[in-house]
């Protein structure tokens, strides 16, 4: 889906939860206070000042340049250039600001006491207010013919649903909140945005790291901004949660590979984003990004249940802790490409070569104990059997532990020589250490990071301890130089998942629904201006033929009848009975209301599918067919519910419409298709 006015390229097909019970409409869930003085809300309110800010400063350059190009006057030039030059120095000044709030990690970090190393999160993307009521009163008046008054409030209620979004909890009901409003907009967009027009109504969202702000007339900006403040939601509770346990540990694992499935998704189904923060380049950043601070978690619950001091168990952690460098690392590459080079926050390119840096030095630590404090039994007298069994595992997971493996000496003998262990050990610490430096020196050059007083907590121990270890393994008669350690190949026992954002799980319904069934009143459908027709009971009947429900369609009218007489016409819908309406009437509600009717007559309110959308009005037709269409609907996204998520929101279906015409059931919008064995089987006449 392009995320660019005036060329978005597809659109949902399918609904993105299933529906409920009209009891449940109306939503429950509510936003943070937006006065609560909590740190994470100032933290916001900045941000939107800020913006705001950025917001006001951007127009000025605008105007500044605008009558710097258009002026031949000298004086006025020289004038408007000083005055851009100070509007560049407040857009500098408020850009490192925002950089600095982006680059606050500790505010999302958790409370405990424990000494890990921060995580990254992201803050959420900021919105203006919008104001739906002129515009989609005014479409239901022109589009649907029906009274808009009547519609306030559920107006009303999308507004407040909507402006409770802008302020989620951190929690799993603040990820709720915004996942039932991005599943509603499924609904506005198919009542509300027909394919070839805009509603008028424009969306603001500001770029989650700059503050640049962007404006578009398209609900897929809308989407697409909500579902990337999602990933930021779940990037913010990752980083909170307390990693000294494993429950914690796990916790985080889920929140980052959630965001990472969310970041992931966006980049994969919009395109032509107007924000850098929604662009290909920045969410393959992001997803790399999250794929690491996972692999940072594993590492973390390895370490927690490695209880053993095992040799083979230290090579393992040597090699966990190598492969979440090494994904840092790739982390670190990407933030150097031209376009995120001066995008990425410096503190998170700091903070992300720091990690590279500290868990290459952790492995060459590990690396080092695993050769000098576990001796193997090869050099006891006395062996046993299983002994020999683990020995043998240990040299064979030794022989695997390096990229390359050094001539001399063969690993083999190594392993049997204490002093040569001591040696390789050795050089291991002294890698550790040079790395440690590396990581501490990275971290001294960054104003942001030497505030993080856990990170240097975290950086100070690890450089002790590992220089605490050289000191302890160093010999006053060791004049010989020390041998550059191999490089330690990375391995792990879970590689990081993506998981996609499970939208079906929160349950809405279409705050819209009185408008009618989606089948036929969409804003995709053209017909003509609703009918009273009159009908007068006669001895042989009303002289119609009804067909499906929801709406009830008139599959056929008696040429001479009542029915024919009062101008009723085949392919007509009863939308309404003596004026209940009946949009959503059952086959048997209306007939019932037919039935009854008094000896003055029936009034039937009707309306008509233009002919020249063929397509639809085919498609609604045969949807009226079915006995019992909503539950059908039911058990096609039941049947769905199997799938991965993916499925059920893709909008790239272009090459599905194009190729259409073959057999069978076709999902479109809310709607499917039945086979036409099965028209005839509801028809009545009355």
């Amino acid at each position: 889906m392009s995320l660019s006015d005036g060329n978005v390229t597809s659109d949902d097909d399918l609904p993105l939860t299933l529906p409920t019970d009209d009891s449940l409409s109306g939503s429950i869930r509510k936003g943070c206070d937006p006065f609560a003085q909590t740190q994470r809300s100032k933290l916001q309110h900045r941000r939107a000042r800020i913006n705001q800010q950025i917001n006001k400063e951007m127009r000025m350059r605008a105007g500044a340049e605008n009558l710097f190009r258009a002026t031949t006057n000298n004086k006025v030039k020289e004038t408007v250039a000083l005055e851009l030059s100070f509007v560049n120095s407040n857009l500098q000044l408020l850009k490192e600001e925002l950089e600095e709030l982006n680059s606050n990690m500790e505010v999302y970090q958790t409370d405990s006491e424990a000494i890990n190393v921060p995580m990254i999160p992201l803050g959420l993307k900021e919105t203006k207010e919008v104001d739906f009521t002129v515009s989609i009163e005014d479409f239901i008046c022109e589009h649907y013919g029906e009274d808009s008054s009547l519609y306030d409030k559920e107006i009303k209620e999308l507004m407040e649903l909507r402006q409770a979004m802008r302020t989620p909890s951190r929690n799993q009901a603040g990820l709720e909140l915004l996942m039932e409003y991005y599943n509603q907009l499924y609904y506005l967009d198919q009542r509300f945005f027909p394919l070839h027009r805009n509603l008028g109504v424009h969306f603001h969202w500001y770029d989650s790291l700059t503050g640049v702000p962007s404006c578009q007339r398209t609900l897929a900006f809308e989407k697409g901004s909500v579902l990337f403040n999602i990933g930021a939601l779940y990037t913010q509770i990752g980083a909170r949660q307390d990693r000294s346990a494993t429950a914690g540990i796990d916790r985080a694992i889920d929140a980052f590979q959630r965001a990472a499935g969310a970041f992931n998704y966006l980049k994969e189904n919009f395109s032509n984003a107007p924000s850098l923060d929604m662009s290909g380049p920045s969410l393959c950043m992001l997803v790399r990004l999250m794929v690491s601070q996972v692999q940072e978690c594993v590492f973390e619950r390895v370490t927690l249940t490695t209880q053993d001091t095992h040799f083979t168990s230290q090579l393992c952690l040597a090699q966990e802790a190598a492969r979440v460098s090494d994904v840092y690392s790739l982390v670190q590459q990407t933030m150097t490409q031209p376009l995120m080079k001066d995008y990425v926050p410096f503190s998170w390119a700091s903070m992300v070569q720091v990690k590279s840096e500290h868990f290459r030095a952790l492995s060459h630590y590990y690396a080092a104990v695993a050769l000098c404090d576990h001796t193997l039994s090869a050099e006891k007298e006395e062996e046993e059997e299983e002994e020999e069994e683990c020995d043998e595992g240990a040299e064979k997971a030794f022989l695997q532990f390096y990229v390359s493996s050094p001539a001399e000496p063969p690993l083999s003998q190594v392993l049997r020589d204490p002093e040569k262990r001591r040696k390789l050990g050795k050089a291991h610490l002294r890698r550790a250490v040079i790395r440690h430096e590396e990581a501490m020196r990275v971290h001294s050059l960054c104003k942001i990071l030497r505030k993080m007083d856990i990170l240097q907590d975290v950086l100070s121990l690890t450089h002790k301890r590992s220089l605490d270890k050289y000191s302890e393994l160093d010999r006053e008669d060791d004049f010989d130089e020390t041998a550059e350690a191999p490089e330690i190949q990375s391995q792990t026992h879970q590689k990081p998942d993506i998981t996609p954002t499970n939208f079906s799980k929160v349950q809405v319904t279409d705050i819209f629904q009185r408008l009618g069934p989606l089948s036929v009143f969409c804003a995709r459908a053209r017909w003509g201006p609703v009918r009273v027709i009159c009908l007068q009971k006669r001895e042989g009947g009303l002289g119609l033929t009804l067909r499906g429900d929801s709406p009830v369609l008139v599959a056929g009218v008696v040429p001479g009848g009542c029915a024919a007489e009062a101008g009723l016409r085949e392919g007509d819908y009863i939308v309404a009975v003596d004026g209940q309406d009946s949009k959503w009437a059952k086959h048997g509600e209306v007939v019932q209301m037919l039935k009854s009717c008094s000896e003055r007559g029936v009034e039937l309110s009707v309306v008509t599918l233009h002919s020249n959308d063929t397509q639809l009005e085919r498609r609604a037709i045969l949807l009226s067919h079915s006995s019992d269409k909503e539950n059908a609907r039911q058990r096609l996204l039941s049947g769905a519910k199997g799938q991965s998520s993916a499925s059920l929101l893709n909008w790239n279906r272009k090459k599905t419409r194009e190729g259409g015409g073959g057999g069978g059931a076709k999902r479109l919008g809310s709607t499917f298709s039945l086979s036409f064995g099965s028209v005839r089987d509801t028809e009545a006449m009355y």
